[in-house]
């Protein structure tokens, strides 16, 4: 088991913690530009983020940077906040299943 402390706004940690090795983990995808690769989360190449989901409906942002003497967090952030990174990051089959039941009660 991996535990990770969760870190609030500031990027400073908290009590919280999750089980990386038991969330599902969804990372950024990237584009090559013509000489780097950029992050579609970020619109850097030095600047990465990654979102986990816990078992228990969590949703995380991960950010990381390639900068020196920068600091790794993971936040929780909000369902919508997620589905809005996902769609951003092409993980429409993820988010169409997820929502497939919530979208049958409102087809016409």
């Amino acid at each position: 088991m991996t535990r990770i402390n969760l870190t609030d706004d500031n990027g400073v940690q908290t009590a919280n913690w999750f089980n990386r090795d038991s969330a599902e983990k969804f990372d950024e995808e990237t584009y090559h530009n013509g000489q780097n690769w950029i992050s579609k989360a970020t619109g850097s190449q030095w600047e990465h983020e990654a979102v986990y989901i816990t078992p228990k409906k969590r949703f995380l942002l991960n950010r990381w940077s390639d900068f020196q003497g920068s600091t790794e967090t993971y936040e929780i952030i909000s369902k919508t906040d997620a589905v809005e990174w996902l769609i951003k990051n092409e993980y429409y089959e993820e988010v169409e299943a997820a929502y497939a039941e919530l979208l049958e009660k409102y087809e016409v």
